[in-house]
């Protein structure tokens, strides 16, 4: 197959857009990709601010609708390309865990982390989009335990998107290097589509690091 010009890839290596590129491999989706050399601020040049104004990767643009935000576009290209069976279709009972945990991660996860990272009080609780740290991870390790993916047997985008946060979490100290989180982390670390966008995105960063220093 060739590349489907339809879908577009804002992408830059060894940000939150490689998960992105790990789901485009597993729903085995042909697509262009437009790299952004983070280093050298292309995000922040008005072409970019034009499709994200945040200045953020990802960002998709499919038969010109404009998606952004990584809960979204998971969602979005799961549901987009159903053939890879990443997304439980509305009417499965698994449908409402799989939003849940898609939605958890940019909710509670992500803020969660970077007011611990930043040694920020979260507030009060009525206030906080997350409660507390250590309920939030609580909650998230609590699910982890009960099976081999967050939907306990079956493999979904949501895998995809937390395994490949959890481990660039756990990689920074970010997260505690928990037994259930390290073990989940390796599972989704060995899927060949892991592998695949990590050798890509090396070759993108060394290409992108030698143009830094011509």
């Amino acid at each position: 197959m060739g590349t489907d010009s339809t879908l577009t890839l804002y992408h830059s290596p060894n940000t939150r857009s490689s998960g992105t590129r790990v789901l485009l491999d597993e729903l085995g989706v042909d697509y262009r990709l437009h790299v952004l050399n983070m280093q050298a601020g292309e995000h922040r040049d008005p072409a970019y601010l034009a499709v994200n104004p945040m200045g953020k990767v990802p960002a998709i643009v499919h038969d010109g609708a404009l998606v952004t935000e990584q809960g979204a576009i998971y969602l979005y290209l799961a549901d987009a390309f159903p053939a890879a069976g990443l997304a439980p279709p509305i009417g499965d009972p698994l449908r409402g865990p799989y939003l849940r945990w898609l939605f958890f991660y940019g909710s509670a996860f992500e803020p969660a982390l970077v007011d611990r990272a930043m040694q920020r009080d979260p507030g009060r609780a009525a206030m906080s989009p997350y409660g507390g740290f250590d309920t939030m991870l609580g909650t998230l390790t609590t699910q982890l335990a009960r099976g081999t993916y967050l939907l306990g047997d079956r493999f979904s985008a949501a895998d995809v998107l937390w395994g490949t946060a959890l481990g660039w979490t756990t990689q920074f100290k970010l997260v505690p290097e928990q037994a259930d989180i390290m073990a989940y982390v390796a599972r989704i670390a060995g899927r060949p589509s892991v592998a695949r966008v990590r050798a890509l995105d090396g070759e993108i960063a060394a290409t992108q690091a030698a143009a830094g220093q011509g």
